[in-house]
């Protein structure tokens, strides 16, 4: 069903291993290995303006975030009315919420189609053909090694082989743990540099998916090539440092804003704080010399103007008595005697 996949995968494999075969041996890991890596950096080439879609994406997101909530509240008891109004925002506003998995189903056909290839040259017998890759580079992939493992080895077939191959053991499972770490802090640089804060947002969703998928990448990890390991170490390789440029070329709208509001905050402050400190320093630098003016002044005065002398204290003059005549009876007044 998938062959046509597995045919341009493999033709690409082998027309960057015919070019790295002019630098080093044909039959080498390092050209086998090399094929794998420039196939995987040119893919994540081609994907640089879908990984800046996401970006501009996510950021709309964020913008319709609010519009989103309240249609949430506003329909909280009509499912079927909201997820036509919230398709009818994104539609008005040409937002599209599966645009951010566009580099990762992009890249999926490719590792599919890389460990089918892989695989079957893996079980190949002698003198068979792997799609585009012809028998006599199928025996040159299947004895190329790096650091002692081959190219199709898997961790699980080098456990189980007799006798043991440790060398490859130990190779193919430095590449599972690798391959299982970047792909953990590779999905967390993402979720840390995503401005979209809608939880229901399926980009979202398939990222916090993704983080707790990470650490059992590994065990699935234990069953892949381990030309496949080096894809999946190279892409979240390329994954990371390219995050960190283009969100660095193209921050989010958000932080340069703060920055300068901060900035503007402390300026203004320590302007205020200074200007109101020389104004309160130069008020009672200026109220000390008035009452300065005023004091001396005051002073100039007294001295000018004498004393007013007390006056003399009156002298001690003798009381004089009155005396109040009495009033006599009414007998004693007239000369008559009582009956």
């Amino acid at each position: 069903m998938l062959d046509w996949l597995y045919e341009i995968v493999s033709q690409l494999i082998v027309w960057i291993h015919t070019g790295l075969s002019t630098i080093v041996p044909k039959d080498s890991g390092w050209a086998w290995g090399g094929s794998i890596i420039l196939l995987t950096v040119l893919l994540r080439l081609i994907l640089v303006p879908l990984f800046v879609k996401q970006i501009h994406a996510s950021r709309k997101m964020q913008e319709l975030n609010p519009k989103v909530q309240a249609l949430r509240k506003k329909y909280k008891n009509d499912k079927q009315r909201l997820n036509q109004e919230v398709m009818k925002l994104y539609q008005e506003n040409g937002a599209n919420p599966l645009s951010g998995c566009l580099p990762l189903l992009v890249q999926m056909p490719i590792f599919i189609g890389l460990f089918q290839t892989l695989k079957r040259i893996s079980d190949a017998k002698p003198g068979q053909s792997v799609f585009a890759v012809s028998s006599d580079l199928v025996a040159s992939a299947q004895n190329a090694n790096i650091f002692g493992a081959h190219i199709p080895d898997t961790f699980l077939n080098a456990w189980g082989a007799d006798p043991k191959s440790w060398t490859a053991i130990v190779v193919t499972g430095i590449a599972v743990v690798i391959s299982s770490c970047t792909t953990f802090f590779t999905v967390r640089a993402s979720m840390k540099r995503q401005p979209v804060a809608d939880e229901a947002n399926p980009m979202m969703q398939a990222q916090k998916m993704m983080v707790f998928m990470a650490p059992l990448f590994g065990l699935f990890g234990l069953g892949f090539p381990l030309g496949v390991l080096m894809y999946w170490v190279t892409s979240n390789s390329w994954t990371l440092a390219q995050q960190h440029y283009i969100y660095k070329r193209y921050p989010p709208p958000g932080k340069d804003g703060d920055t300068a509001t901060t900035t503007t905050t402390k300026t203004g402050t320590k302007t205020g704080s200074k200007t109101a400190g020389s104004k309160t320093t130069g008020g009672s630098k200026t109220a000390a010399s008035k009452n300065g003016q005023a004091s001396s002044g005051i002073k100039a005065r007294l001295k000018k103007e004498p004393e007013p002398e007390s006056a003399p204290e009156p002298e001690d003059k003798p009381k004089v008595v009155r005396n109040q005549p009495t009033r006599k009876s009414r007998s004693k007044r007239s000369g008559t005697q009582k009956r």
